[in-house]
């Protein structure tokens, strides 16, 4: 699949400004992840953008939507990585895409978020900073800090080499991101 077309299907189920970013966000952060991996970087891109594709179009199904459409066009990989986004569904996670997309999800939106109330807004941010949030169970409280815990775990990175890279992506694409003052 091209990224062309999996950004039309992205568009064609997702109208909200808040999950067209997220899906944004984590298509540059796994894209970004699956460069740092060796891995195909576009293919880890797709699979940031459409993992949520189906969640505000079909919530009650999601993901199921987005892994049928996957699947239909013969894109197993991406179809199982995405089935399996949230490790509390069970799927297996075999390949570092599996693993990448449960370590990019929960993780970029909380930075983000953290982002968002800061007067330099990702200019500037530390890795401190996320962390103090990390720990404040009210801020970003639909984040699940244990799924951010199981991601950085099922990369084999310290959470805090997963926040730093995170925020320099997030950083090098701010604008676009609407992280700026």
């Amino acid at each position: 699949m091209k990224r062309e077309e999996a950004r039309e299907i992205f568009l064609s189920m997702t109208k909200g400004r808040s999950l067209l970013l997220h899906g944004r966000c984590v298509e540059l952060v796994m894209e970004a992840l699956g460069r740092e991996l060796g891995e195909d970087a576009d293919q880890f891109a797709i699979c940031g953008l459409l993992h949520d594709a189906d969640y505000e179009a079909y919530p009650e199904q999601h993901p199921r939507v987005i892994v049928q459409l996957l699947e239909e066009r013969g894109e197993e990989e991406l179809a199982h990585a995405i089935a399996g986004h949230y490790t509390k569904w069970n799927i297996p996670r075999v390949s570092l895409m599996d693993k990448a997309i449960v370590a990019a999800d929960e993780l970029t939106g909380f930075v983000y978020a953290s982002a968002l109330i800061r007067p330099t807004k990702i200019e500037g941010m530390k890795v401190k900073s996320v962390m103090k949030k990390f720990k404040t169970k009210n801020f970003a409280a639909s984040v699940e800090r244990d799924e951010v815990l199981k991601g950085a775990e099922l990369l084999g990175w310290e959470l805090n080499d997963l926040i730093k890279f995170i925020i320099n992506v997030l950083e090098n694409n701010k604008e676009e991101l609407e992280l700026v003052v």
